[in-house]
């Protein structure tokens, strides 16, 4: 904030009208993109694409999981998921294993040696969001996060 007590984007307190609330996002939204793409993972994991990212991040958040499950969380294929397992499987990243209650079905989850460097890449990006989200109240959360993925669902055109 400047001595002005504005923040970048506009002063702080004041609603804004769509017109400036859209030049403030596209001026912020590049900074944005900017400073995750320096977001480095760890040296084992600089070889991942940016798509291994939201598999990784449920494989933590929500435990292991089958192919389809983690098909229908990251909206995509179970073909498509099920060549990025083999490729982080290939890595030492992943492991599959057999289901103990259905054989048929593999599990996948992170190698017990590539759990910490996980974590630690994607802690900044947690803490970062905790901190920006920690004064919103539960309903504004929500607002934010609807208000994102109507965004990304506006600009994918689905």
């Amino acid at each position: 904030m400047s001595s002005s007590g504005r923040r970048r984007g506009g002063p702080t307190g004041t609603g804004l009208d769509v017109d400036d609330a859209v030049r403030a996002l596209l001026l912020l939204m590049p900074r944005l993109v900017g400073r995750a793409k320096r977001l480095r993972p760890p040296e084992e994991l600089r070889s991942l694409a940016p798509r291994h990212l939201s598999l990784l991040s449920y494989l933590l958040f929500d435990g292991p999981m089958t192919v389809n499950e983690m098909a229908v969380r990251l909206e995509v294929a179970p073909t498509t998921v099920s060549l990025m397992v083999s490729d982080l499987s290939r890595q030492g990243v992943l492991e599959r294993r057999e289901d103990a209650s259905d054989r048929r079905r593999r599990i996948i989850s992170v190698t017990d040696g590539m759990r910490q460097p996980i974590e630690d890449w994607l802690a900044g990006g947690a803490t970062a969001w905790a901190r920006a989200l920690d004064p919103l109240t539960p309903e504004q959360r929500r607002m934010f996060v609807d208000t994102l993925l109507a965004y990304e669902e506006a600009v994918t055109g689905s």
